[in-house]
């Protein structure tokens, strides 16, 4: 035989003697399969470097702080966690619950903040406070105390440390090291700077104060929790029980009451925003437009109505900027920004049925719309006021990506925005504070999480992690067997279009038939069909011989108000129409078995996954659901009224939204699991279901995972999640009769 012919099948068998095939306790083990995938991103203030968080090699959930310095083009690490505290961090329960809703998980280092000057660092560490000072190279601990310090800050001018400290906000002076409490009544319902539970749930909003950019005044939230109801609810852990009392704001049941104050940093005293006479409202969002000039968002209860509103905290005069009103709901976003060299911001709206950036001057009068189209835009960026470029995320090309944009400031819409990014996928984009640069977190299908530093015309500077995918990545074994998935769309009876992605199992052979699970979430504020880095799950169980499928139904973001608005009142079945046109698609194709069929979803996955297999049996062979909601009486204000309306006001709305009414109509396997310390979705949500279906005679699996919050966070614990899945589906589908 030839040698070169030997030569060629010696290395073919070398390969695939060398390839490894992808497990469960693989994808949760260390290193991390995904390769590097740094977190917490940012421009120094002076530009000179990028900061990031990263995991270990050896544990990818304990973090330390590193730098890409661009000056000398070197990557290396700032701050070794185990240096300043090693070993458990008995966290507080506010910043247990803190960071679940901010869905953080690991040790170390998790957070921190710059200072303005760009030459010192801020972060908590096990409850503590440290500063590093970059000249000197030393982090110092500024805190030493048995309360738990959260939210820490530097000031805009880098005088002053601020941070919460037992529901009061505390400043310290960085000069003279003196500490002092700002404010002194936080104490059970009354917290200080903090936002609550709604807040950090369902507006993204993290924080209850903010600093102006004199540092002379500290805005601030006063929230006072004494109306909303108090529940007793049980934490199962292994070895114990415990009962804890959580103010939970449920659907149709009261709120908190909150203030707006402007706290004056030298003398201590506090004055308060009038914010009109109605009082069962929101404020999702605080922000200074000048030193003098505060801007906040009002919103109504029902959320069909926001106001942009300024106070001159000098003379107390306040004003409306703007309006948005919905007959469904208004969505909050963070593209808000007050032009430095003009008396002019940007705001964008969705009024037009996709949202769009507009721009308006200190009056409220609006001046122009800078972007149009049958296409939403993401998120505002960054502006460039010397150059005149607005810098924004959107979905011009395609809903299945992100890409960055630039408008003209003052060409307005006449011009198309022109695209910057270029590679196919999703781009994660964080700007340098003067707009000369940006940082881009990109992955498609193909390609796990990359990050690289870009000029301002898109061109690469240099890798802050390539993660490229050699025989040193994690994932090289593994990369010889790796299925790429297809996207397509179809017509649903209704007319919309629908968008999909699938895998084809491991060596497809397309005159044989295979089983199905279906991959959903379902639920508004969230799209799963995009060109990005998939869950390693998916591509687990198609390697395991299953088509893999999901269809982002209407609710779903980034598609406009038109496909969003539908399950205004109504959650639970429009999205449920869309799945069931999701499989009868999946029926025109010969390699799918129609009578093998299963679904899986987490949370409102979980929802989804109860009402497709309660609601459309003969679709749903087989069906997994995680966490789920299953009466939304039982979940919060904001989000819950949001898309449904008051309770009190439309009952049978919500008797059709819950699973109970259609729990008769289950007619294959059932699997649910839940976390028992679940303080998001509440573990009550499943023990009424379960009840439901012993009441009503019908069979179904469970697996309860002690002191498991709503993510299921562990190695350990997600080995055990997912290889239950993944029997269960074998039992019923792959291996079924």
């Amino acid at each position: 035989m030839n040698k070169k012919i030997l030569c060629l099948l010696g290395g073919m068998i070398a390969m695939q003697s060398s390839a490894e095939q992808l497990t469960i306790e693989r994808m949760f083990s260390d290193p991390a399969l995904d390769g590097t995938s740094p977190r917490a991103l940012e421009y120094s203030p002076d530009g000179r470097r990028v900061t990031f968080l990263k995991g270990r090699e050896e544990d990818y959930d304990r973090y330390d702080l590193w730098e890409y310095n661009i000056a000398d083009g070197e990557t290396r690490m700032l701050v070794d966690s185990d240096r300043l505290h090693k070993g458990e961090e008995n966290l507080s329960d506010e910043e247990k619950a803190r960071r679940e809703r901010q869905r953080i998980y690991g040790t170390g280092i998790m957070e921190y903040t710059w200072s303005e000057s760009g030459d010192s660092l801020l972060f908590p560490l096990a409850g503590d406070v440290y500063f590093y000072d970059l000249p000197k190279g030393e982090a110092r601990r500024l805190t030493e105390t048995e309360a738990f310090e959260t939210d820490v800050r530097v000031s805009p001018k880098g005088r002053y440390v601020s941070f919460i400290r037992d529901q009061d906000i505390f400043i310290v002076d960085l000069e003279t090291g003196k500490e002092r409490q700002l404010t002194t009544d936080g104490d059970g319902p009354i917290k200080n700077g903090m936002a609550e539970f709604v807040a950090q749930e369902e507006m993204d909003r993290m924080t209850g104060y903010w600093w102006s950019p004199d540092e002379k005044h500290i805005a601030f939230l006063r929230v006072d929790e004494s109306p909303v109801d108090e529940v007793t609810r049980s934490e199962i852990y292994a070895d114990r029980i415990e009962m804890i009392e959580q103010r939970y704001p449920a659907a149709g049941r009261p709120n908190v009451k909150i203030q707006l104050g402007v706290l004056d940093v030298d003398s201590g005293k506090t004055q308060w925003i009038d914010l009109g006479k109605e009082t069962d409202i929101y404020i999702p969002r605080v922000k200074w437009a000048r030193d003098n000039l505060l801007s906040y968002q009002w919103q109504n209860r029902s959320q069909q109505t926001l106001e942009l509103r300024l106070v001159n905290i000098d003379s107390g005069a306040s004003r409306t900027l703007l309006t948005e009103k919905s007959d469904t709901w208004v969505n909050l976003h963070d593209d808000l920004s007050f032009l430095k060299d003009s008396d002019r911001f940007i705001w964008s709206s969705e009024r037009d049925g996709f949202r769009h950036l507009y721009l308006y001057d200190l009056d409220g009068k609006l001046l122009k719309k800078l972007t149009a189209g049958n296409w939403s835009v993401d998120a505002l960026e960054a502006v460039d006021e010397a150059q005149g470029g607005v810098y924004f995320t959107g979905r011009r090309n395609t809903p299945m990506e992100r890409h960055l944009y630039v408008a003209d400031l003052e060409a307005g819409r006449d011009e198309d925005p022109r695209r910057i990014s270029q590679r196919a996928g999703m781009h994660d984009i964080e700007f340098a504070d003067d707009a000369s640069g940006y940082i881009d977190t990109f992955s498609n299908v193909q390609t796990p999480k990359q990050v690289s530093l870009h000029g301002i015309d898109g061109e690469r500077i240099t890798w802050i992690e390539e993660n490229r995918v050699d025989e040193n990545h994690p994932l090289f074994a593994y990369k010889q067997d790796w299925i790429k998935p297809e996207f397509g769309a179809f017509r649903a009876p209704e007319g919309h279009q629908l968008y999909y992605r699938l895998y084809k199992p491991a060596n497809f052979d397309p005159t044989k038939r295979y089983p199905v699970m279906v991959f959903l979430y379902g639920g508004p504020h969230a799209q799963l069909v995009t060109n990005s880095w998939d869950r390693l799950f998916n591509q687990y169980m198609a390697q395991q011989g299953y088509v893999v499928f999901t269809v982002d139904n209407r609710g779903s973001a980034h598609r406009g108000t038109e496909f969003e608005n539908p399950i205004y009142k109504a959650m639970g079945s429009v999205e449920v129409d869309d799945q069931v046109a999701g499989v009868n698609y999946l029926r025109t194709l010969p390699f799918v078995d129609p009578e093998r069929i299963g679904v899986f979803g987490h949370s409102y996955g979980g929802y989804m996954a109860l009402m497709t297999m309660f609601k459309a049996g003969d679709y749903f062979k087989a069906g997994v659901s995680g966490a789920p909601v299953t009466d939304w009486k039982l979940y919060d204000t904001h989000y819950t009224e949001r898309y449904m309306g008051n309770p009190n006001k439309v009952p049978k709305a919500y008797e059709a939204a819950s699973v109970f009414p259609y729990a008769e109509g289950l007619k294959g396997p059932l699997l649910i699991y839940h976390g028992m310390a679940d303080d998001n979705v509440l573990f009550t949500n499943t023990t009424k279901l379960i009840k439901q279906l012993q009441d009503n005679g019908q069979q179904f699996d469970l697996m309860t995972y002690p002191g498991k919050k709503h993510s299921l966070r562990g190695k350990q614990t997600r080995i055990h999640q997912y290889s239950m899945i993944k029997d269960f589906f074998d039992r019923h589908l792959k291996n079924a009769d």
